[in-house]
């Protein structure tokens, strides 16, 4: 059983201390793109290497898991696993992951749900507060303008993409910072941060006892932000896009005292004031290739025996 143990202790070390490092590395905000696509190698080899040793556990429980996971592989291979030598504790192994794999699909399943009752309710007031005009195509992408006292502007993606906008931000933003808060908005569309998000809070509502999840949830929520902004900045200015963030939440209360999911505001607008030097290349390279090692190294620790007996 020595290569689902390596496993399991790997996805162990990986969800400990990914989010360690991460907390103490200088750079995320400086590269959130970077940082996001480490965030998610990381979940990527946890949740890799609970598959992966799921799979060999119950091919080693039950003769009628290992047909479908072997294949057609060579006997010298089959052997070079040793099955045969795993003892009981390989179905209660099989059983937990497996309960796990299933609880993780309910939760995404739930989220979705979640979701798409959200976009519904929020589609049948964006039609009580702006009925379709006679002769009006529902499905046709369109700017959507709102009466509101309170700022704001968000997409609505489906079944066409829709950006609304109430009339107070109108009334605050005027020519570029407008434009980059439009640009801000088209860069969560494009770069589909929402299904992030969804996955995100899937797996930390459906597993809140695992702190990695967790954390990966609110880097997540912050990061995208960051990301967004800087789609806007390399258009139209940091200086634009912070003026506009200013704008639309000077009377939120979030430039004082506030509770932390709000103190993100005055972060990001401190961020694109006085911001620090990126990455070089070099090292944007170094840490994209690190990460990718992830979710490599499990494939290389499940896949190794057999290699090594075909050799």
């Amino acid at each position: 059983m020595m290569v689902p143990l390596t496993l399991m202790i790997l996805g162990v070390l990986a969800a400990a201390t990914g989010p360690r490092l991460m907390a103490r590395a200088d750079w995320p905000d400086r590269e959130p793109v970077l940082a996001l696509w480490v965030w998610q190698c990381v979940v990527a080899g946890v949740l890799l290497c609970c598959v992966l040793a799921m799979a060999l556990s119950a091919a080693a429980a039950w003769e009628a898991v290992r047909s479908p996971v072997f294949g057609f592989a060579p006997r010298v291979v089959v052997e070079a696993y040793a099955l045969n030598t795993y003892g009981p504790w390989a179905g209660a192994l099989a059983v937990l992951l497996a309960a796990g794999g299933a609880w993780t699909a309910v939760a995404l399943t739930r989220e979705v749900r979640a979701a798409r009752s959200r976009r519904r309710r929020r589609r049948a007031e964006l039609r009580r507060r702006s009925p379709l005009l006679p002769g009006e195509d529902p499905r046709g992408g369109r700017l959507v303008v709102l009466e509101g006292d309170r700022p704001g502007a968000w997409w609505l993606r489906h079944p066409s993409p829709q950006l609304v906008i109430t009339t107070s931000a109108l009334r605050r933003l005027r020519g570029r910072q407008l434009d980059a808060l439009i640009a801000h908005e088209q860069g969560h569309v494009r770069a589909r941060h929402d299904v992030l998000l969804h996955c995100a809070s899937a797996l930390a509502d459906g597993f809140p006892q695992i702190p990695v999840f967790a954390a990966f949830r609110d880097q997540v929520h912050r990061l995208v932000e960051m990301a967004a902004d800087d789609v806007a900045s390399r258009r139209f200015g940091r200086l634009t896009i912070a003026l506009a963030l200013v704008q639309l939440n000077e009377d939120r209360g979030v430039f004082g005292p506030c509770p932390p999911q709000l103190a993100q505001v005055p972060q990001r607008v401190d961020r694109l004031l006085a911001p620090a030097a990126r990455l070089t290349p070099g090292r944007r390279l170094r840490t994209t290739a690190c990460a990718l090692l992830l979710p490599a190294v499990p494939l290389l620790i499940t896949f190794g025996p057999g290699l090594s007996a075909l050799t």
